[in-house]
């Protein structure tokens, strides 16, 4: 990885997003980097889909960004062909993305620079075996075409380069979500004793909530500690049944507005998958303040370790998940300024140092230059880096 000019040094080239849906993922940094002084376009084939319209998601704002559909080739086809011959394509994923795959073709036969935003891969069993393999043949046909990776999760970049991506094409990224108003939120402190952990998410096989279940009804018979979980998923009823899940707070689908407060309101979020490709309830828990316990099989386990609270577990030791949560009931609940701190230190995964990085890389790539760290790994460097990228402490 490399290091580029002066952040601030002006970029021209005009940045273009390949997306499935107009996705609160990727939304907040396609806004941010237009009103950093981009032009930026933002393609989607739709704009929901209908699983994420169940789970309560609503198209975000793109701000400045221009937002144009495609939602068959003919329409690919033309807005490649309208594209700049400067400009630069962020295109999600190299598998398995639709009409996106088409437009990754189109901009390669035009010789139009495209780089590959893609998260953490599921790399366990036969299934993993078999996605290695295809993943290596995609890369070797396919690498020099490509200007580079942003690769999302913390194992994702040495995943690439084992793959046979070149390492000085690959540079770590994140969800870089949209900062909410924290104002009368970063560092509220509940009254009272009780330790309150929460869960956000689909009730499905692999966020396994069933072992957050098993863990707290362990941990209710020595400790003060309530459980919410807010969502829903096929998995709902049987939950409900298991042992301790009478004592939880079952909260159901909530608006996504409602979600920070929801955070902001708790000692600690859970999340305990076995695979999630970021997280985004963990950077959204991180921003309001709230320290995290995740599996090591979530993207987002890198920023937990970086934000010097919460803990990460290996996502194959359940018992380890138990000791997690008895060890953040013994540190007792985050204090006022501990909250403030962490939630302040959490802008580094806000949209708008996520933009600031991404014109760091995409500067990178044409100039070289030293070695190039994402904004939760830097050190004391708030004037390079911007002040809303706060100094690790």
């Amino acid at each position: 990885m490399r290091a580029a000019p002066h952040p601030d040094a002006p970029m021209v080239e005009p940045v273009w997003f390949w997306q499935r849906i107009v996705s609160p993922h990727m939304a907040g940094l396609a806004a941010a980097l237009a009103e950093r002084g981009r032009e930026v376009t933002y393609v989607a084939e739709r704009e929901m889909s209908e699983d994420r319209a169940r789970l309560g998601w609503r198209s975000p704002s793109l701000g400045k960004a221009t937002l144009a559909f495609a939602p068959d080739e003919t329409t690919v086809d033309k807005l490649v062909g309208q594209a700049p011959r400067d400009s630069i394509h962020i295109c999600q994923g190299l598998r398995g993305n639709g009409w996106v795959g088409c437009a990754q073709t189109l901009l390669h036969s035009h010789r139009i620079r495209q780089w590959v935003v893609m998260e953490m891969i599921d790399d366990a069993g036969w299934r993993g075996q078999l996605r290695r393999l295809r993943y290596r043949a995609l890369i070797a046909r396919r690498k020099e075409g490509i200007d580079g990776v942003l690769a999302i999760g913390h194992a994702t970049p040495n995943w690439l380069v084992d793959r046979g991506m070149p390492e000085d094409r690959v540079f770590p990224f994140a969800y870089f979500l949209q900062e909410l108003d924290q104002t009368g939120r970063l560092g509220q402190e509940a009254a009272g004793n009780t330790f309150t952990f929460l869960y956000c998410g689909q009730f499905i096989v692999r966020k396994r909530v069933n072992l957050l279940l098993s863990a707290f009804h362990r941990l209710r018979q020595s400790a003060d500690v309530a459980l919410k979980l807010v969502g829903d998923g096929p998995l709902a009823q049987s939950l409900r049944e298991m042992p301790g899940a009478a004592e939880a707070q079952w909260l159901g689908r909530r608006p996504l507005q409602e979600i920070p407060a929801i955070m902001a309101g708790a000692d600690c979020l859970v999340l305990p998958s076995r695979y999630d490709g970021w997280g985004a309830v963990v950077s959204e828990a991180l921003m309001a303040g709230t320290p995290v316990i995740c599996s090591d099989a979530c993207g987002a386990a890198g920023v937990v370790g970086a934000s010097g609270t919460g803990t990460v577990f290996p996502a194959d030791d359940p018992d380890a998940l138990a000791t997690a949560m008895e060890v953040a009931v013994a540190r007792g609940r985050p204090a006022q300024a501990e909250r403030t701190k962490l939630g302040k230190w959490a802008r580094c995964l806000g949209a708008v140092a996520g933009a600031r990085y991404l014109d760091y890389i995409l500067a990178a790539s044409r100039s070289g230059g030293e070695e190039l760290l994402p904004p939760w790994e830097c050190q004391a460097q708030t004037s390079e880096m911007g002040e809303t990228d706060l100094r690790h402490v």
